[in-house]
């Protein structure tokens, strides 16, 4: 017998499916939300299939967003140097600007990284089953940060076109995004995307089966 744990209950259970537009609880039989008129189902379809897609995919462009260089800026008509992030980084220490070295580094680096690392451990959470050395809660914690962080990875991309405007603007020079910053870009879209796809109820429906698994080899155990 289990002490001080209970099978969760969800709304599989109560047989009741919960609209993603509006938050509305709807009847299992209902196919459309009485609300808003959106689409209600019990889970999101190939949630973890496109996560996994999404995920894999902005990790293959994370390398060349790295490693090509984000822009060029060209001064009253001379060509300058190509800067990847860490390039940049590295300059803005140079120039003891510490601060904004570590708001890129982190922004631009790390963030994207995290959350990459993020989304396989809930995704592997699921898919095995094993719990990663994190309990439910601190999983739903997880996902709240990469959802809320993902608003903040696009500040490169914006630096880029906040010099673009003024330099342009100025007459002094030209600035042009390279090739690192369109991979940047998109391993930004597609973080976002894999978050918003997947589907954190899965999360409590992992955590309820374990709990069954657990219930039926104690009852095993007592029986014997």
């Amino acid at each position: 017998m289990l002490k001080g744990k209970q099978l969760s209950m969800n709304g599989i259970d109560l047989g009741l499916k919960l609209c993603l537009v509006c938050y509305l609880a709807c009847p299992e039989s209902q196919k459309r939300c009485y609300r808003c008129g959106g689409r209600v189902r019990m889970r999101r379809q190939n949630s973890i299939a496109r996560c996994w897609a999404l995920t894999l995919a902005a990790a293959l462009l994370y390398i060349p967003a790295n490693t090509l260089p984000m822009m060029s800026i060209s001064w009253l008509g001379q060509g300058g140097e190509p800067d990847t992030i860490m390039s940049g980084v590295i300059k803005l220490i140079e120039n003891d600007m510490l601060m904004i070295a570590a708001v890129v580094f982190i922004a631009s680096i790390l963030i994207p990284l995290l959350k990459l690392l993020g989304m396989a451990v809930l995704l592997l959470s699921i898919q095995s089953g094993y719990e990663m050395g994190l309990g439910i809660r601190q999983k739903i914690r997880l996902y709240r940060v990469i959802s809320w962080i993902g608003r903040w990875s696009m500040l490169d991309i914006f630096i880029i076109s906040l010099l673009a405007g003024l330099i342009q603007f100025g007459q002094l020079g030209q600035v042009e995004p390279g090739a690192g910053a369109w991979a940047f870009a998109a391993v930004v879209t597609l973080t976002m995307l894999a978050s918003n796809s997947f589907d954190p109820r899965l999360l409590w429906d992992n955590q309820r089966l374990s709990q069954r698994v657990e219930k039926s080899d104690c009852t095993g155990g007592a029986a014997e």
